[in-house]
């Protein structure tokens, strides 16, 4: 089955809210949706889904033809603009090429101009440094979280394979976003019994969300913490137990200089995996 094209439109839904003259929390109200939700979808880290597309055309009378229209035209314009770096001088494509990827391929676009703008930070840091101290030659090094903070800049917000696997979890386990957070829970809970001998409990024990002994196989989840709290966390540690291959295979692919950046991005992936368990798209 081919998998549908993801409609990113955060400019233009966040200009249609503006003239609307609506907050963040009345127009996702309008769409159905939660305001964290529909920050995302304004900062590009979340595609448009059929629903949210189905409700702007409704509650806003929006021609949703324009969507796709108006971010293959900001494609463009943002890639005709990085074009024009002097790094590209010799090499430069042409307007109807740059018109073509804007419009057949937006996801290259996007990590095309998400690498342009690393590229440009790391040489404003690097002049900034060599400015300090007066050094011409100086090579410089990010901190941990300044490597994972551009691999995910890099990435869109997005690792496809990782949002399919949760995905995938959530369809299997009944972890569904249409259920009540206990009964996803339940469902979680039966699932990593079931597929992976793992038993979960809930109590009150030194202030922690977590905790995981992997000789026991019980995982603790604070009872104390809010339903929504808990649904992530146990679907934080699906992730590194379901799919410790796949998140290692990420890991490798980003090629962090230190096992700290390396260590705090296997963190940040299994954070991923979850939100996108318990908001899928």
């Amino acid at each position: 089955m081919v998998r549908s094209r993801k409609l990113y439109a955060g400019a233009r839904v966040r200009d249609l809210r503006s003239k609307e003259g609506l907050t963040q929390s009345a127009f996702a109200e309008r769409l159905g949706v939660s305001p964290s939700y529909l920050n995302q979808i304004e900062n590009n880290q979340r595609p448009l889904s059929a629903a949210v597309v189905l409700a702007l055309a409704e509650a806003f009378r929006l021609d949703v033809a324009t969507l796709a229209v108006d971010e293959a035209d900001r494609l463009g314009a943002d890639l005709r603009e990085a074009l024009a770096d002097p790094l590209f001088a010799d090499d430069g494509p042409g307007t109807q090429d740059i018109r073509q990827v804007a419009n057949t391929s937006p996801a290259f676009a996007r990590a095309f101009l998400s690498l342009h703008r690393a590229h440009q930070r790391a040489n404003e840091r690097l002049a900034s440094l060599d400015d300090a101290l007066n050094r011409e030659d100086r090579t410089l090094s990010l901190l941990p979280w300044e490597e994972v903070r551009d691999f995910f800049h890099y990435c869109d917000n997005y690792i496809d394979a990782v949002d399919k696997a949760a995905e995938s979890f959530a369809e299997a386990s009944g972890f569904d976003a249409g259920r009540g957070e206990r009964d996803k829970i339940a469902a979680a809970v039966d699932w990593l019994e079931s597929r992976h001998g793992l038993r979960v409990t809930f109590s009150v024990r030194d202030d922690a969300l977590r905790a995981y002994d992997p000789r026991s196989r019980v995982l603790h989840i604070s009872a104390a913490a809010p339903a929504p709290t808990q649904s992530f966390q146990i679907a934080h540690q699906v992730a590194l137990i379901a799919h410790e291959n796949l998140l290692e295979a990420t890991l490798d692919f980003a090629r962090f200089q230190t096992q700290s950046a390396r260590e705090i991005a296997k963190i940040g992936l299994a954070n991923y995996f979850a939100g996108a368990a318990m908001l899928p798209y």
